[in-house]
């Protein structure tokens, strides 16, 4: 592929975008990329957890300006079309998807991380949604997802002023999780993953739907779908394995 490249690392899948000449500026091409990928990994029994990040100094600046002079307002349409279907489908892949934002991720950029489940970043690295600096808003998900992260107040305001903001004071307002030093990045990200990948796969797809399909309907609505989910754990194989080995482990120790 020519803008995105991955590594397997069972149980650990590694996208990487991949034009670090650009900064990983998005292009349509990108977003092909990114998808097959994304399609490839979610199919993969191997990987348990997929982790996005971008190669070079940047996890990605933001969509390619150059494309925007050719856009009308039909391709417009389309191009944004085309990318919020890529953050919805990362968002609902039924594994964990963690971003590992390096350097910049501005406008796409963080609209790709925000659709992540998880956000771990250097901390020199910075976030913002830049684009009303060039007289147009957020296209593929960013005004929906960033007040569901931050709140609706601090969203605006970053909206507003396209400001970047440093990746501690993003952990500080809730859009990134963990905040590392810039030379454990990638270390920090893999123990995250693998701790995460030794967890019960059922589980963790259950817990990732609830939570995204759960939040965005009543508290009754939501908790009756946890009930209902929660009972049919029992019936999986692993959880009846899992349970058994814990108890037999408390009667070993007695």
């Amino acid at each position: 592929m020519e803008t995105v490249s991955m590594k397997k690392e069972a149980p650990l899948g590694w996208i990487y975008l991949n034009r670090p000449e650009k900064l990983n500026v998005i292009n349509e091409k990108m977003i092909d990329e990114l998808r097959q990928l994304v399609e490839q990994m979610e199919k993969d029994n191997e990987v348990r957890v997929i982790i996005i990040t971008g190669n070079g100094k940047a996890f990605c600046a933001g969509a390619d300006i150059s494309h925007f002079k050719t856009l009308n307002p039909e391709g417009a349409w389309l191009f944004a079309k085309k990318g919020r279907e890529l953050m919805d489908y990362i968002e609902n892949v039924r594994k964990p998807v963690i971003a590992m934002i390096n350097g910049y991720a501005l406008g796409g950029g963080l609209e790709i991380a925000m659709a992540c489940d998880i956000r771990i970043a250097s901390d020199d690295s910075q976030v913002g949604l830049p684009e009303i600096t060039l007289g147009i808003y957020p296209g593929f998900g960013g005004t929906q997802r960033l007040p569901r992260l931050v709140g609706k107040g601090k969203a605006l305001e970053m909206m507003f002023t396209g400001d970047r903001i440093p990746s501690m004071e993003a952990q500080r307002i809730g859009l990134i999780e963990r905040v590392v030093p810039k030379e454990k990045l990638e270390e920090e990200t893999r123990n995250l993953a693998m701790k995460i990948a030794s967890q019960s796969q059922t589980s963790l797809a259950e817990i990732k739907l609830l939570v995204n399909k759960g939040t965005d309907s009543s508290l009754d609505a939501g908790l009756n779908m946890e009930s209902l989910g929660w009972s049919l754990a029992f019936t999986t194989e692993e959880a009846k394995t899992r349970i058994d080995q814990f108890l037999n482990k408390g009667k070993n120790k007695g």
